[in-house]
């Protein structure tokens, strides 16, 4: 009998091996494969701390990939100041209204149609969260003239107001039905954003946690997200799908230190990561291409003016002067780091269009001179002691720390040189790292001193977004703007030498009204004194990419770096993303590709197949075969047991 069932256990054992060998290949068979592919990287954070409201802190935009899952109306190129009709097919402006034609026959990833209800419920979702084109006037109400065309009101003209209604992502209506309902109705009352029932609303929306992500992009939200990637599949329904050249879009989690390793494998195709020098030439090794667009910003050091001197223009023109910002942007990121010449907060491909001889001549570039930032501090009663440290007129020793955000490999070696220099010229520097999803909120909420934040517009060719990013960005409450945070607490009414006593809020606004180019320019030279002559930040460079692309494994036709396209910058205008929704440029290698299926067999007259029971298959029967086997085993030892 132990014999007898022995060989029933190993015959079950074996029959279940062979069908756990089996199954994988069937299961396999049924899977798409997943091909071809684009590999790129973004930090994100998983559910529930990152979730599907792509309009507050938090939500998983996944960066500029977003415009490939929430399309915009247009996209913009750089070399030639042109958009490209996307969403809508074209626009113009008609007596008060910027009216905008949308592009019929597109669905969402759910098989919503796409309508003007999407694209006024995206802008009134943005009326009761006081985004500036209301907050600052250029439009007052946003109207559904049919199913494909939506109207807004123009109550200041400005092409920043174009801009910021082609560019921007459209959500779908039915995600947020509710809260753009309920909008309509306080807009159509005559409700200000700042009004208490709308920002009852707003307050309430920041909270709300979508169920689910559908955009009109070509990649659709799939659910496969973990801590290491998340994936995103083809949507197949796609309006302009003949154009778009992967299938699959995979990004890798994390920033420049969790990127890295995956770079330099060669698993992902593209990264927009500020790269340590040193890591910049392991890729150059490797055969990894590397593409330098200007990104038209870059990191500043920013003060908290409610902290005693740093609130002194004096002050923080010390500071300028103690810092070598060229060796500052080499060491943070090599060639890619280029300093400034005129300080004047706009980007260096900008300064020629917009800024007069006249002005560049008065403005100070902020040379490196240690001594003179030594003059300034002697000549308000600052003394340096024996130990090498500065002291503020009572005696006390001058200290600070310098937060960044600890993610950002380039500007995290910017604030650790900036700290070293400022410690070797007297200053007590104590550096402090936050992780990059804190820092943004620490500086909004001005828990700092000094610390490393962006200046300049990045992806916005109009001056007004370089000197909002300098003024008024990170200066909510003064402002007016936002949630009303104090930041840096920078005064915008001032007394200055260049302009006498000047509204500055009111100036960086007035630089977008209307559509007079001089009257643009004479604004945005004025504000390039201001800034020059009172410091709200020291910019230290202005950033390039340093950007691996892979060519060859799974993606090949990057365009030579004299292409135009490289003009658009990594980020909001980004090449990349032209690149994925038109098709321009790259493609797929053969590898890349999945594989053919295979021919098809010609009919054959010759004997005719066994019958076969209908339904049955190899798995199944075998799968059959195993539970019969199991369940004799299984009444053999009861019977056992019972004797």
């Amino acid at each position: 009998m132990r014999t007898s069932l022995k060989v029933l256990l190993v015959a079950a054992a074996a029959t279940i091996l062979a069908l756990g060998a089996l199954l994988p290949v069937a299961v396999y068979a049924q899977q798409e494969e997943r091909k071809p592919l684009f590999v790129g990287a973004w930090p994100y954070q998983l559910p529930p701390e990152g979730h599907f409201n792509t309009f507050v802190t938090g939500g998983l935009t996944f960066g500029i990939y977003q415009q490939v899952i929430e399309e915009p109306l247009a996209l913009y190129l750089w070399h030639n100041d042109t958009y490209v009709p996307w969403l809508a097919t074209d626009w113009e402006i008609s007596g008060d209204y910027f009216v905008v034609h949308l592009r019929q026959g597109v669905t969402f990833h759910d098989g919503t149609p796409f309508t003007a209800k999407d694209v006024a419920g995206t802008w009134l979702i943005h009326y009761i969260l006081n985004h500036p084109i209301y907050s600052q006037g250029y439009v007052d109400k946003v109207e559904i003239v049919d199913d494909y065309t939506v109207r807004f009101h123009i109550k200041t003209p400005s092409p920043v107001l174009i801009r910021y209604i082609l560019r921007e992502p459209v959500r779908a209506y039915s995600t947020y039905k509710d809260f753009v309902d309920r909008a309509m109705e306080y807009m159509n009352q005559g409700l200000a954003p700042t009004a208490d029932p709308v920002k009852q609303l707003a307050a309430e929306f920041r909270n709300f946690r979508p169920e689910r992500y559908v955009g009109t992009g070509p990649f659709m939200w799939i659910d496969e997200i973990t801590e290491a990637e998340v994936w995103f599949k083809f949507y197949d329904n796609y309006w302009n799908k003949d154009r778009v050249k992967f299938r699959w879009l995979k990004l890798v989690n994390g920033e420049t230190p969790q990127v890295t390793p995956h770079v330099l494998a060669k698993e992902v195709d593209y990264a927009t990561h500020g790269f340590p020098p040193a890591t910049e030439q392991q890729f150059k090794e490797l055969g990894i291409r590397i593409i330098r667009p200007p990104i038209y910003s870059g990191p500043a050091l920013y003060f908290n003016m409610l902290i005693w001197p740093l609130n002194e223009t004096w002050f923080r023109k010390a500071i300028a002067h103690a810092i070598n910002k060229t060796e500052n942007g080499w060491v943070s990121l090599s060639e890619s780091g280029r300093p400034v010449k005129y300080h004047s907060a706009l980007p260096i491909e900008l300064e020629d269009i917009w800024l007069t001889p006249e002005t560049k001549a008065k403005l100070d570039t902020y040379p490196y001179d240690p001594e003179k930032a030594a003059q300034i501090l002697r000549e308000h009663g600052f003394t340096k002691g024996a130990d090498g440290y500065w002291r503020y007129p009572n005696g006390t020793i001058v200290e600070f720390e310098l937060s960044f955000p600890a993610e950002y490999a380039d500007w995290s070696a910017a604030a650790q040189n900036a700290a070293a220099q400022l410690e070797k010229f007297g200053i007590k520097i104590t550096p402090r790292a936050v992780t990059f999803t804190q820092h943004p909120l620490d500086v909004y909420e001005g828990r700092f001193q000094l610390a490393i934040r962006h200046w300049g517009g990045g992806a916005n060719p109009h001056p007004y977004f370089h000197y909002y990013a300098v003024f008024i960005y990170w200066n909510e409450k003064e402002a007016g703007v936002g949630q009303g945070r104090p930041g840096i607490s920078f005064p915008l009414v001032q007394d200055t030498k260049c302009c006498g006593r000047v509204n500055i809020n009111e100036l960086v606004i007035s630089s977008a009204k209307g559509f007079d180019v001089e009257e643009t320019k004479r604004i945005t030279n004025q504000l390039a004194l201001i800034f020059n002559e009172l410091l709200p930040c020291v910019i230290l460079w202005q950033r390039y990419g340093n950007n691996p692309a892979l060519d060859g494994v799974r993606v090949t036709g990057w365009p030579p770096d004299n292409d135009p396209i490289y003009k658009n910058p990594p980020y909001g205008d980004a090449f990349l993303v032209f690149m994925l929704l038109t098709g321009y440029g790259i493609e797929p290698t053969p590898e890349n590709m999945p594989a053919a299926p295979p021919p098809e067999q010609p009919e054959q007259p010759a004997e005719q197949p066994t019958p076969q029971a209908p339904g049955f298959d190899v798995t199944l029967i075998a799968a059959v075969v195993a539970i019969v086997i199991v369940a004799v085993v299984v009444g053999v030892m009861l019977a056992r047991r019972r004797k």
